[in-house]
């Protein structure tokens, strides 16, 4: 399984999924789109907004994310929470 999540700096939303992940062991590449407008343009082209966190899960795309979202596309993914 493949997880970029896009965040911007300062995010809370951003550090409490980033948090879930890491207390699950489960490994993600984080993208800040604050401080690379080329990362910016991928959220954008992904998920038509610029929301944050917004993760690319495999080929699944969850703009504007929390905690709870993620979660439950992992349990469907196979990931027991």
């Amino acid at each position: 399984m493949k997880i970029t999540l896009y965040r911007k700096s300062g995010c809370p939303w951003s550090a409490a999924v980033i948090g879930f992940l890491n207390e699950m062991n489960i490994p993600c590449e984080v993208r800040n789109v604050t401080t690379n407008p080329a990362y910016l343009s991928e959220v954008e082209a992904s998920s038509g907004q610029s929301k944050s966190p917004t993760l690319i899960i495999d080929d699944e795309t969850l703009p504007d994310a929390s905690v709870e979202q993620v979660a439950e596309v992992l349990e469907k993914k196979g990931i027991v929470i």
